[in-house]
C-alpha cells in the first residue's frame, strides 16, 4: 500500500531501526517508544487489522513476536516485556503491528496510559537496535 509508513519501511523506502527482517515479518523500534527498546513486529504483507490476517500465516507471524519478545528481554537485560496489539481503535498506523515493549520492575507502567520516551540521538537508537540485532542472529 504506497500511503502506509510500514509497507514504506518493509520497502525500504522509509527509514526505521529495524532488528529483524525475514519473508513473514519486519522489527523495527518505534519512533515514539513507551520505553527506550520498543519494538513493532509488523507482518510483510499489508494487512490492516488481526481480522485479515491468513489463517496460516497468524502461527508464523506470532512465532516471530515471540522470538521478538524474547530478544528484547535478553538484548536489553530487562526483566520482562509488554507485547500488545490495538485493532482499529487506538491503533495509530492501519497496518497490523504488535507492540513489544521492554519493562522492568517499577518502571512506572500503569493500566493503559503509555507515557512516551525519546531517544537522545539516532546513535542511542542504533544502540539499542543493535543490542536486540545481536541476539537474533
Amino acid at each position: 500500500m504506497a500511503s502506509c509508513p510500514f509497507c514504506a519501511v518493509v520497502d525500504g523506502s522509509q527509514r526505521a531501526a529495524v532488528v529483524f527482517d525475514d519473508a513473514v515479518a519486519v522489527a523495527f523500534l518505534d519512533h515514539r517508544p513507551v520505553f527506550k527498546g520498543h519494538v513493532l513486529v509488523a507482518p510483510k504483507g499489508h494487512v490492516d487489522t488481526l481480522a485479515d490476517l491468513p489463517v496460516d500465516a497468524v502461527g508464523p507471524f506470532f512465532e516471530r513476536v515471540q522470538r521478538i519478545a524474547v530478544a528484547v528481554q535478553q538484548g536489553l537485560a530487562a526483566d520482562g516485556s509488554f507485547v500488545a496489539m490495538n485493532n482499529v481503535v487506538s491503533q495509530s498506523v492501519p497496518h497490523l503491528h504488535v507492540h513489544v515493549v521492554p519493562r522492568r520492575r517499577k518502571d512506572g507502567l500503569r493500566g493503559f496510559f503509555w507515557p512516551r520516551v525519546r531517544y537522545a540521538d539516532d546513535a542511542e537508537m542504533a544502540d539499542y537496535a543493535s543490542r536486540i540485532r545481536d541476539v537474533l542472529r
